[in-house]
C-alpha cells in the first residue's frame, strides 16, 4: 500500500500542461464547449418533437438567420430564476451546519477543508420547491416555459463567471492552488482558482449548483407533465425516480466526491465550470425533458422490471467500487478487480435504463448515455495517466494483475 505524496511545486507547471492533453481533442471538449449545441438540443426536443433530422432540414431551408431566430435570448424572469437558484444554493452550502471534512493534499501541498452539508442542502432544496409549487406561492412550469430563455443566460452568464475567475486567479490568488501554466488559453480553460474567501468554487458549481439543478429540472418535468396532462406518465416516473436515486446518493457520497479527480485534480476555469453551469443541467436533464411531451404509458410490469434493474445495477455498482477501486483515502491498493474502473460499468447502465422509457422512436435522448460513455473512458484514460506518474513501479505491478481498464476483456 503506497501512500499519496503531493507533488512539489516545481512540477506544478507540468502537471498542468499535459495531464488534460487527451481531453483537449477529444469529443466531450468539443461538444462541451459548444453553446450551440445546447440550445440546438433544446429547440429540438421542444419545438421539433425530438427530431434530429427536423431540425437540420430547418436549419438547411433558412441557414443562419434560421438559427439565429430560434436562438432565444436571455430574459429579465431567466436571469431572475437562475439569481435566485444560484444565492439560495450559495446560502446553503455556507450557512446549513455540516462535518468538517479534509481533502486530499493538493498539488502544491494545501489541504482543502469542506463542510458536509450536501444531503441537508439537498432536501432543502426539494422540500421549498416542491413547497413553492404546492402552495401556490411560485409553479415550477415557468422554469420550463422559459427553459431556452435560461440556458441562453446561463451560456453567456458562466462565460462571464469563468472571465472572472480567471482574472481573480492570476491577479488576486486565493492560495498557492492558483497559478499559470504559461499559456492564457489553457488557463483560461482549466486553470484558473480553487476557492474565493473559504467559498469552494468547484463545490458550488459542481455540486450545488450542477447536481441540484439535475434533481430541481427532474422535479420540474414531471410537474410541467402533470400541469398539462393532468397526470404523471409512468415511463416520467421511472425517469425521474432513478435520477433522483442516483443523485440523492451523489450527496449522500458527496463528502467522497471531494476525493476524485473532479474536485481534487482539475481547477476551476472554463472546462469544469461552464460544464457544471451549462451542460449538466442542459444534457444531463435532457431525457426527462423529452418525456414532458412524450408520454409513454409502460404499465406497471415494465415500471417493476425498470425500476428493479436500476435496484440491482446500483447494488452492483456499490459492490464493485469496493471490489475493484484500487484507491483507498489517497492510497494505491494493489487488489485484485474486474477492471481498474468497473464501476464506470453500472453507471452508464444506470444512465441507459433512465432513458429506456423514451423508447427509440429518436435518438436525441440518448445523447447524453453516448456522451457519459464518452467521458468516462476519457476519465479513465486520464485517472490511468496520473496514476501512473504519480505511483510509479506500483502502478504498473497494479496493471498487470488488472489489464483493463473499464470492461473486461476489451478495454
Amino acid at each position: 500500500m503506497v501512500a499519496a505524496k503531493p507533488e512539489p511545486a516545481s512540477m506544478k507547471t507540468k502537471e498542468m500542461v499535459h495531464s488534460p492533453i487527451l481531453t483537449y481533442f477529444s469529443v466531450i471538449t468539443l461538444l462541451s464547449t459548444c453553446p450551440p449545441f445546447v440550445i440546438l438540443l433544446w429547440y429540438t426536443m421542444v419545438h421539433q418533437d425530438g427530431s434530429i433530422l427536423n431540425t437540420f432540414n430547418y436549419l438547411k431551408e433558412h441557414g443562419i438567420e434560421g438559427f439565429v431566430s430560434i436562438w432565444p435570448r436571455p430574459t429579465a424572469i431567466a436571469w431572475k430564476i437562475i439569481a435566485c437558484y444560484a444565492l439560495f444554493e450559495a446560502a446553503l452550502q455556507l450557512w446549513l451546519p455540516g462535518k468538517r471534512v479534509e481533502g486530499p493534499i493538493s498539488p502544491t501541498g494545501n489541504k482543502p477543508v469542506y463542510k458536509a452539508n450536501g444531503v441537508l442542502a439537498y432536501v432543502v432544496t426539494l422540500v421549498t420547491y416542491i413547497g413553492l409549487w404546492w402552495f401556490g406561492i411560485f409553479n415550477p412550469t415557468v422554469v420550463y416555459d422559459h427553459l431556452g430563455e435560461i440556458y441562453s443566460a446561463l451560456i453567456f452568464g458562466s462565460l462571464i463567471f469563468c472571465v472572472f475567475l480567471y482574472i481573480k486567479g492570476h491577479l488576486a490568488p486565493s492560495s498557492t492552488d492558483s497559478g499559470s501554466s504559461g499559456n492564457i488559453i489553457f488557463d483560461f480553460y482549466w486553470v484558473s482558482i480553487f476557492e474565493i474567501s473559504n467559498f469552494d468554487i468547484k463545490v458550488f458549481t459542481n455540486c450545488r449548483f450542477g447536481m441540484m439543478s439535475w434533481a430541481v429540472l427532474a422535479v420540474t418535468y414531471c410537474i410541467k407533465q402533470y400541469e398539462t396532462n393532468g397526470k404523471v406518465a409512468d415511463s416520467m416516473l421511472v425517469n425521474t425516480v432513478l435520477m433522483l436515486v442516483y443523485i440523492t446518493k451523489f450527496f449522500w457520497w458527496e463528502a467522497g466526491y471531494w476525493n476524485t479527480m473532479d474536485i481534487a485534480h482539475d481547477r476551476a476555469g472554463f472546462y469544469i465550470c461552464w460544464g457544471c453551469l451549462v451542460w449538466v443541467p442542459s444534457i444531463y436533464t435532457s431525457p426527462g425533458m423529452y418525456l414532458v411531451n412524450h408520454p409513454v404509458n409502460l404499465g406497471p410490469q415494465a415500471f417493476c422490471a425498470y425500476t428493479s434493474i436500476m435496484t440491482v445495477t446500483d447494488k452492483g455498482k456499490n459492490f464493485v467500487e469496493r471490489m475493484a477501486s484500487p484507491w483507498c483515502g489517497g492510497k494505491l491498493l494493489a487488489r485484485w478487480g474486474l477492471s481498474r474502473h468497473f464501476h464506470y460499468v453500472p453507471e452508464i447502465m444506470a444512465a441507459f435504463f433512465w432513458t429506456v422509457p423514451a423508447l427509440f422512436d429518436n435518438f436525441l435522448p440518448y445523447f447524453y448515455f453516448v456522451f457519459l460513455t464518452i467521458l468516462l473512458f476519457d476519465r479513465a484514460k486520464r485517472d490511468d495517466d496520473r496514476c501512473r506518474s504519480k505511483y510509479g513501479k506500483y502502478w504498473k505491478t497494479y496493471c498487470n494483475k488488472v489489464p483493463y481498464r473499464i470492461i473486461p476483456g476489451i478495454y
